[in-house]
């Protein structure tokens, strides 16, 4: 049975009840259109082909992608940054609901976007967006009649990988004033170097909360095997554990730190690690050289040393072989002398 209804706004409200389905109403400007809404959904409705799109109606765009966080990124590693974006796109999806965000509106996301940051800033934020509609589909079962909105937008083109190395005399350079710069910034400079580890696998970066709950996910004095002249990390960015095999070098700047029974081996945090690095490398002079560029320096020795892709990736932590090739920025000189 359907009714239409004239409301005090003027607008006109339309209802159907049938046996076996929820009562559905929305309410037109006209009453021509909630005569046509209420014939278009009979029809699916004798055809039984009729879903509704009343949770989509209902579900906002931004108790989405906080609900979407809880139940599915926070455990992740990049959760902090993860929560950045989170927040970023509640406000800019504001006031809409999921049945409200089409094609259209994603590609003016898009367009904006793409005049205020860089093409890969907007992949991920729109990865992010089209992974959020995916579960609102598949996990709260809410039924969107054209599909995830985001899939038929074109991503931006993947930008340039970066393959930045030192530069001839810019190593030197850089652990100079380090030096000079006093703290350990030094002495992870060259751990860097020497183990390709990341950033985070060298220090901490958990607050206390994340400490209680998961532990350190850095180098600890309890994983530092002298003998074998190993570090065990227990929990990497990838998810998995690994025994990072050290250098001479890398074994005797760990071995030069002040000892403790356990804990980090390094105590300084991953953000003052970022602030200290930015410092050394403008007093030294160099230019678009970032802490991470380090880990690509190292993974490069490696295979300029000869060793395997499976070796190198044992070391580095790489979990696929295409992530690890792209670091692989080998020098043309030093191949030159291998075929003379």
């Amino acid at each position: 049975m359907a009714t239409i209804a004239k409301r005090e706004s003027g607008r006109w409200q339309a209802k159907i009840r049938r046996k076996g389905y929820r009562a559905q109403s929305k309410t037109f400007t006209t009453k021509a259109a909630a005569q046509k809404w209420i014939r278009e959904i009979e029809t699916k409705m004798d055809q039984s082909t009729f879903k509704s799109t009343e949770a989509a109606e209902k579900q906002m765009m931004d108790d989405a992608f906080e609900n979407y966080f809880i139940e599915k990124l926070t455990k992740k590693k990049s959760a902090k940054n993860i929560r950045y974006k989170i927040n970023h796109l509640k406000k800019v999806f504001a006031g809409l609901s999921l049945l409200d965000v089409n094609i259209q509106i994603i590609r003016e996301f898009k367009a904006y976007r793409l005049e205020q940051v860089k093409g890969d800033t907007v992949r991920k934020e729109m990865s992010l967006i089209q992974r959020m509609f995916t579960y609102a589909m598949n996990e709260w079962q809410i039924y969107l009649p054209n599909g995830n909105p985001v899939s038929p937008v074109s991503f931006p083109a993947k930008g340039k990988q970066r393959d930045r190395r030192f530069n001839e005399g810019e190593e030197e350079r850089l652990l100079s004033h380090a030096k000079k710069y006093q703290g350990i910034i030094h002495d992870l400079i060259v751990l860097a170097v020497e183990a390709g580890m990341r950033r985070g696998e060298m220090v901490n970066s958990r607050d206390e909360k994340e400490i209680e709950k998961h532990g350190y996910a850095c180098m600890c004095w309890e994983n530092f095997n002298v003998n074998n002249s190993t570090i065990f990390l227990e929990d990497t960015k990838n998810g998995e554990s690994r025994t990072v095999p050290l250098s001479s070098r890398a074994k005797q700047i760990i071995l030069e730190q002040p000892r403790k029974l356990q804990g980090p081996i390094f105590e300084i945090r991953g953000d003052s690690v970022g602030q200290a690095f930015r410092r050394v490398t403008k007093r030294a002079g160099i230019e678009n050289l970032r802490f991470h560029d380090l880990r690509h320096e190292a993974t490069s020795r490696l295979f300029e040393k000869g060793l395997q892709m499976m070796e190198v990736s044992a070391i580095t932590g790489h979990k696929d072989l295409a992530s690890l090739k792209r670091y692989t920025h080998l020098r043309p000189e030093d191949l030159a002398k291998k075929l003379a």
